[in-house]
Protein backbone atom coordinates (compact mmCIF):
# COMPACT_ATOMS: atom_id res chain seq x y z
CA UNK A 1 0.00 0.00 0.00
CA UNK A 2 0.91 3.55 -1.12
CA UNK A 3 1.15 5.65 2.29
CA UNK A 4 1.17 8.89 0.29
CA UNK A 5 -1.86 7.78 -1.85
CA UNK A 6 -4.30 9.60 0.29
CA UNK A 7 -2.53 12.46 0.28
CA UNK A 8 -2.39 13.74 -3.57
CA UNK A 9 -6.04 14.37 -5.75
CA UNK A 10 -8.00 11.79 -6.64
CA UNK A 11 -8.02 12.99 -10.54
CA UNK A 12 -3.61 12.27 -10.50
CA UNK A 13 -4.72 8.55 -9.32
CA UNK A 14 -7.37 8.22 -12.32
CA UNK A 15 -5.77 6.48 -15.35
CA UNK A 16 -5.61 8.38 -18.87
CA UNK A 17 -8.33 8.23 -21.40
CA UNK A 18 -8.10 5.12 -23.26
CA UNK A 19 -10.49 4.46 -26.24
CA UNK A 20 -12.19 1.50 -26.93
CA UNK A 21 -10.41 -1.07 -29.29
CA UNK A 22 -13.84 -2.63 -29.88
CA UNK A 23 -17.43 -1.10 -29.85
CA UNK A 24 -20.76 -3.33 -31.04
CA UNK A 25 -24.47 -2.91 -30.98
CA UNK A 26 -25.50 -6.22 -29.57
CA UNK A 27 -29.01 -7.69 -30.14
CA UNK A 28 -30.15 -9.52 -26.78
CA UNK A 29 -34.04 -10.19 -27.84
CA UNK A 30 -37.43 -8.92 -26.95
CA UNK A 31 -36.23 -5.44 -29.70
CA UNK A 32 -33.73 -4.31 -27.42
CA UNK A 33 -29.89 -3.84 -28.87
CA UNK A 34 -27.70 -2.48 -26.44
CA UNK A 35 -24.35 -1.04 -26.84
CA UNK A 36 -20.93 -2.73 -25.43
CA UNK A 37 -17.65 -1.57 -25.85
CA UNK A 38 -13.73 -2.52 -24.74
CA UNK A 39 -10.92 -0.95 -23.72
CA UNK A 40 -7.71 -1.49 -22.47
CA UNK A 41 -5.59 -4.65 -22.54
CA UNK A 42 -7.21 -7.24 -25.04
CA UNK A 43 -4.96 -9.88 -23.16
CA UNK A 44 -6.15 -8.05 -19.94
CA UNK A 45 -7.88 -9.45 -17.19
CA UNK A 46 -11.72 -8.94 -17.82
CA UNK A 47 -13.85 -6.70 -15.93
CA UNK A 48 -17.54 -5.63 -16.40
CA UNK A 49 -18.74 -2.27 -15.42
CA UNK A 50 -21.98 -2.01 -14.37
CA UNK A 51 -23.63 1.93 -14.33
CA UNK A 52 -26.09 2.86 -12.09
CA UNK A 53 -29.54 3.69 -12.17
CA UNK A 54 -31.37 1.86 -13.45
CA UNK A 55 -31.05 3.97 -16.36
CA UNK A 56 -27.53 6.25 -16.05
CA UNK A 57 -25.62 4.56 -18.76
CA UNK A 58 -22.20 4.56 -18.98
CA UNK A 59 -19.61 6.86 -19.95
CA UNK A 60 -15.86 7.05 -20.65
CA UNK A 61 -14.52 8.18 -17.38
CA UNK A 62 -15.87 4.93 -16.35
CA UNK A 63 -12.83 3.08 -17.68
CA UNK A 64 -10.13 5.65 -15.67
CA UNK A 65 -10.46 3.03 -12.85
CA UNK A 66 -8.29 0.72 -14.37
CA UNK A 67 -4.98 0.09 -15.22
CA UNK A 68 -5.59 -0.06 -19.64
CA UNK A 69 -2.08 -1.70 -19.56
CA UNK A 70 -3.82 -4.83 -17.00
CA UNK A 71 -7.76 -4.34 -17.61
CA UNK A 72 -9.40 -5.36 -20.38
CA UNK A 73 -12.67 -3.01 -19.44
CA UNK A 74 -16.04 -3.82 -21.01
CA UNK A 75 -18.73 -1.32 -20.68
CA UNK A 76 -22.39 -1.34 -21.64
CA UNK A 77 -25.54 0.85 -21.68
CA UNK A 78 -28.24 -1.12 -19.90
CA UNK A 79 -31.59 -1.38 -21.82
CA UNK A 80 -33.48 1.56 -22.85
CA UNK A 81 -30.75 4.27 -21.71
CA UNK A 82 -27.02 5.58 -23.14
CA UNK A 83 -27.09 4.86 -26.88
CA UNK A 84 -29.28 1.03 -26.39
CA UNK A 85 -32.21 1.43 -28.20
CA UNK A 86 -35.18 1.58 -28.08
CA UNK A 87 -34.17 4.56 -25.65
CA UNK A 88 -36.29 5.04 -22.92
CA UNK A 89 -38.28 1.73 -23.39
CA UNK A 90 -39.29 -0.47 -19.96
CA UNK A 91 -40.93 -3.12 -21.90
CA UNK A 92 -39.32 -6.48 -21.04
CA UNK A 93 -37.14 -4.54 -18.84
CA UNK A 94 -36.48 -6.19 -15.98
CA UNK A 95 -33.69 -6.79 -13.72
CA UNK A 96 -33.80 -10.70 -14.74
CA UNK A 97 -33.35 -9.17 -18.52
CA UNK A 98 -30.39 -7.74 -17.28
CA UNK A 99 -28.98 -10.32 -16.01
CA UNK A 100 -29.57 -12.39 -18.97
CA UNK A 101 -27.93 -9.52 -21.27
CA UNK A 102 -24.49 -9.51 -19.26
CA UNK A 103 -24.28 -13.15 -19.56
CA UNK A 104 -25.08 -13.40 -23.50
CA UNK A 105 -22.27 -10.22 -23.27
CA UNK A 106 -20.04 -12.41 -21.47
CA UNK A 107 -20.40 -15.77 -24.11
CA UNK A 108 -20.46 -13.14 -26.82
CA UNK A 109 -17.10 -11.90 -25.63
CA UNK A 110 -15.67 -15.73 -25.23
CA UNK A 111 -15.25 -14.75 -21.37
CA UNK A 112 -14.86 -17.82 -18.98
CA UNK A 113 -14.73 -15.25 -15.94
CA UNK A 114 -14.51 -11.88 -15.45
CA UNK A 115 -14.70 -9.37 -12.36
CA UNK A 116 -17.29 -7.51 -12.07
CA UNK A 117 -17.58 -3.72 -10.85
CA UNK A 118 -21.14 -1.90 -9.97
CA UNK A 119 -22.22 0.92 -7.70
CA UNK A 120 -25.64 2.36 -6.27
CA UNK A 121 -27.59 0.19 -8.73
CA UNK A 122 -24.94 -1.53 -10.48
CA UNK A 123 -23.85 -2.54 -7.21
CA UNK A 124 -27.15 -3.82 -6.77
CA UNK A 125 -27.47 -5.96 -10.07
CA UNK A 126 -23.70 -7.07 -9.48
CA UNK A 127 -24.74 -8.81 -6.32
CA UNK A 128 -27.70 -10.29 -8.70
CA UNK A 129 -25.69 -11.27 -11.29
CA UNK A 130 -23.03 -13.19 -9.19
CA UNK A 131 -25.88 -15.32 -6.87
CA UNK A 132 -27.62 -16.14 -10.38
CA UNK A 133 -24.46 -17.11 -12.36
CA UNK A 134 -21.04 -17.68 -9.25
CA UNK A 135 -19.18 -19.41 -11.51
CA UNK A 136 -18.92 -16.88 -14.13
CA UNK A 137 -16.87 -14.44 -10.90
CA UNK A 138 -13.98 -13.88 -9.95
CA UNK A 139 -14.20 -10.88 -7.75
CA UNK A 140 -16.94 -8.25 -6.73
CA UNK A 141 -15.81 -4.70 -6.54
CA UNK A 142 -19.11 -2.53 -5.04
CA UNK A 143 -19.63 1.19 -4.15
CA UNK A 144 -22.54 3.10 -2.88
CA UNK A 145 -24.43 -0.02 -1.70
CA UNK A 146 -27.74 -0.45 -2.54
CA UNK A 147 -30.12 -3.57 -2.12
CA UNK A 148 -33.98 -2.71 -3.93
CA UNK A 149 -35.23 -2.90 -0.12
CA UNK A 150 -38.62 -0.88 0.95
CA UNK A 151 -36.38 0.57 3.88
CA UNK A 152 -34.26 2.29 1.43
CA UNK A 153 -36.59 3.36 -1.19
CA UNK A 154 -38.53 4.64 2.12
CA UNK A 155 -35.38 6.64 3.33
CA UNK A 156 -34.94 8.33 -0.39
CA UNK A 157 -38.68 8.52 -1.54
CA UNK A 158 -40.50 8.65 1.99
CA UNK A 159 -38.82 11.19 3.72
CA UNK A 160 -36.08 10.15 5.23
CA UNK A 161 -33.20 11.95 3.05
CA UNK A 162 -35.60 15.01 3.18
CA UNK A 163 -34.74 15.46 6.94
CA UNK A 164 -31.26 16.68 6.00
CA UNK A 165 -32.21 18.39 2.70
CA UNK A 166 -35.74 19.99 3.43
CA UNK A 167 -35.21 22.41 0.88
CA UNK A 168 -34.17 20.13 -2.10
CA UNK A 169 -37.40 17.99 -0.87
CA UNK A 170 -39.79 20.46 -1.26
CA UNK A 171 -38.61 21.11 -4.88
CA UNK A 172 -38.86 17.38 -5.67
CA UNK A 173 -42.65 17.06 -4.17
CA UNK A 174 -43.68 20.75 -5.44
CA UNK A 175 -45.36 19.38 -8.82
CA UNK A 176 -47.31 16.22 -6.75
CA UNK A 177 -50.52 17.33 -5.18
CA UNK A 178 -50.55 17.02 -1.33
CA UNK A 179 -53.02 14.13 -1.42
CA UNK A 180 -50.77 11.73 -3.33
CA UNK A 181 -47.55 12.71 -1.25
CA UNK A 182 -47.47 9.74 0.38
CA UNK A 183 -46.44 7.72 -2.63
CA UNK A 184 -44.12 9.74 -4.29
CA UNK A 185 -42.80 6.71 -6.69
CA UNK A 186 -46.51 6.00 -7.30
CA UNK A 187 -47.22 9.75 -7.95
CA UNK A 188 -44.06 10.16 -10.68
CA UNK A 189 -45.34 6.76 -11.94
CA UNK A 190 -48.26 8.47 -13.11
CA UNK A 191 -46.64 11.22 -14.65
CA UNK A 192 -43.75 9.76 -16.11
CA UNK A 193 -45.72 7.12 -18.23
CA UNK A 194 -48.77 9.65 -19.04
CA UNK A 195 -47.83 9.61 -22.54
CA UNK A 196 -47.93 13.08 -22.70
CA UNK A 197 -43.79 13.79 -23.28
CA UNK A 198 -43.92 17.26 -22.13
CA UNK A 199 -45.00 16.33 -18.58
CA UNK A 200 -42.93 12.89 -19.02
CA UNK A 201 -39.55 15.48 -19.44
CA UNK A 202 -41.31 18.35 -16.88
CA UNK A 203 -41.43 15.51 -14.10
CA UNK A 204 -38.52 13.42 -15.45
CA UNK A 205 -36.26 16.63 -14.82
CA UNK A 206 -37.40 16.68 -10.95
CA UNK A 207 -36.81 13.23 -10.69
CA UNK A 208 -33.58 13.03 -11.48
CA UNK A 209 -32.53 16.70 -10.09
CA UNK A 210 -33.70 15.13 -6.44
CA UNK A 211 -30.86 12.48 -6.97
CA UNK A 212 -28.12 14.37 -8.40
CA UNK A 213 -28.42 17.21 -5.51
CA UNK A 214 -27.97 14.31 -2.97
CA UNK A 215 -24.80 12.43 -4.99
CA UNK A 216 -22.07 14.36 -3.59
CA UNK A 217 -20.94 15.78 -0.33
CA UNK A 218 -19.92 18.59 -1.57
CA UNK A 219 -23.25 19.70 -2.98
CA UNK A 220 -25.91 23.04 -2.78
CA UNK A 221 -28.53 21.09 -2.95
CA UNK A 222 -29.17 21.76 -6.56
CA UNK A 223 -28.77 19.14 -8.83
CA UNK A 224 -28.18 21.08 -11.81
CA UNK A 225 -30.58 20.80 -15.17
CA UNK A 226 -30.29 17.56 -16.90
CA UNK A 227 -30.70 17.27 -20.70
CA UNK A 228 -34.17 16.07 -21.55
CA UNK A 229 -33.41 12.93 -22.98
CA UNK A 230 -31.14 11.76 -20.25
CA UNK A 231 -33.69 12.76 -17.39
CA UNK A 232 -36.74 10.80 -19.45
CA UNK A 233 -34.78 7.62 -19.69
CA UNK A 234 -33.12 8.07 -16.18
CA UNK A 235 -36.14 8.64 -14.35
CA UNK A 236 -38.49 6.16 -15.90
CA UNK A 237 -36.15 3.26 -16.09
CA UNK A 238 -35.48 4.16 -12.50
CA UNK A 239 -38.88 4.55 -11.20
CA UNK A 240 -40.02 1.26 -13.15
CA UNK A 241 -37.58 -0.74 -11.49
CA UNK A 242 -39.08 0.52 -8.24
CA UNK A 243 -42.54 0.20 -8.52
CA UNK A 244 -41.75 -3.44 -8.95
CA UNK A 245 -39.30 -3.63 -6.41
CA UNK A 246 -36.81 -5.01 -8.86
CA UNK A 247 -38.54 -7.85 -9.52
CA UNK A 248 -37.02 -9.47 -6.41
CA UNK A 249 -38.94 -12.07 -4.73
CA UNK A 250 -38.77 -11.11 -1.12
CA UNK A 251 -37.61 -7.33 0.29
CA UNK A 252 -34.03 -8.98 1.75
CA UNK A 253 -33.40 -11.11 -1.26
CA UNK A 254 -29.90 -10.22 -2.22
CA UNK A 255 -29.10 -10.58 1.66
CA UNK A 256 -30.56 -14.02 2.21
CA UNK A 257 -29.08 -15.36 -0.86
CA UNK A 258 -25.49 -14.18 0.46
CA UNK A 259 -24.72 -17.80 0.79
CA UNK A 260 -24.60 -18.52 -2.82
CA UNK A 261 -21.40 -16.13 -3.41
CA UNK A 262 -20.15 -16.18 -0.11
CA UNK A 263 -16.63 -17.98 -1.69
CA UNK A 264 -16.17 -14.89 -4.11
CA UNK A 265 -13.84 -12.22 -2.84
CA UNK A 266 -15.06 -8.58 -2.73
CA UNK A 267 -14.84 -4.71 -1.81
CA UNK A 268 -17.29 -2.34 -0.67
CA UNK A 269 -16.42 1.11 -0.37
CA UNK A 270 -18.64 2.81 0.98
CA UNK A 271 -19.12 7.29 1.49
CA UNK A 272 -19.47 7.59 5.19
CA UNK A 273 -21.73 10.57 4.25
CA UNK A 274 -23.63 8.89 1.59
CA UNK A 275 -27.33 10.22 1.70
CA UNK A 276 -28.69 8.32 -1.61
CA UNK A 277 -27.57 5.20 -0.08
CA UNK A 278 -27.00 5.16 3.58
CA UNK A 279 -23.61 2.90 4.94
CA UNK A 280 -26.09 0.79 7.19
CA UNK A 281 -26.79 -1.19 4.02
CA UNK A 282 -23.02 -1.65 3.25
CA UNK A 283 -22.03 -2.61 6.45
CA UNK A 284 -25.05 -5.10 6.80
CA UNK A 285 -24.09 -6.79 3.37
CA UNK A 286 -20.44 -6.96 4.80
CA UNK A 287 -21.90 -8.63 8.01
CA UNK A 288 -23.49 -11.17 5.29
CA UNK A 289 -20.42 -11.68 3.31
CA UNK A 290 -17.20 -13.09 5.16
CA UNK A 291 -14.97 -13.13 1.84
CA UNK A 292 -15.63 -9.31 1.90
CA UNK A 293 -13.56 -5.77 2.79
CA UNK A 294 -16.03 -2.85 3.83
CA UNK A 295 -14.00 0.35 3.48
CA UNK A 296 -15.51 3.14 5.05
CA UNK A 297 -14.35 6.53 2.98
CA UNK A 298 -14.77 9.06 5.39
CA UNK A 299 -15.76 12.70 4.51
CA UNK A 300 -17.34 11.21 1.23
CA UNK A 301 -20.80 11.06 0.16
CA UNK A 302 -22.69 8.73 -2.75
CA UNK A 303 -20.93 10.13 -6.06
CA UNK A 304 -18.22 7.78 -7.89
CA UNK A 305 -16.16 11.02 -8.35
CA UNK A 306 -15.80 11.63 -4.59
CA UNK A 307 -11.81 11.91 -4.47
CA UNK A 308 -11.98 9.87 -1.54
CA UNK A 309 -13.77 6.85 -3.35
CA UNK A 310 -11.94 7.26 -6.46
CA UNK A 311 -8.59 7.02 -5.21
CA UNK A 312 -9.73 3.80 -3.19
CA UNK A 313 -11.28 1.96 -5.96
CA UNK A 314 -7.91 2.70 -8.32
CA UNK A 315 -6.15 1.14 -5.35
CA UNK A 316 -8.31 -1.94 -4.92
CA UNK A 317 -8.52 -2.30 -9.15
CA UNK A 318 -4.68 -2.40 -8.95
CA UNK A 319 -4.16 -4.89 -6.18
CA UNK A 320 -6.25 -7.38 -7.96
CA UNK A 321 -4.61 -6.72 -11.25
CA UNK A 322 -1.51 -7.45 -9.25
CA UNK A 323 -2.67 -11.23 -7.85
Amino acid sequence: MDKHLGQKSAAQFLYPPVDPFDQRVLEVGEGHAIYVEQAGNPEGRPVVVLHGGPGGGCSPAMRRYFDPNRYRIILFDQRGCGRSRPHASVEDNTTWHLVRDIETIRETLNIPRWAVFGGSWGATLALIYAQAHPQAVTHLVLRGVFLMTEGELDWFYGGGAAAFWPESWQRFIAPIPEDERHDMIGAYHRRLFCGDMRQEVIHAKAWSTWENALASISSSGHGGEPPADYARAFARLENHYFTHRGWLGEDRQILDNMGRIEHIPGVIVQGRYDMVCPPQTAWELSRRWPNSELRMIGQAGHALSEPGISEELVRVMNRIAAT
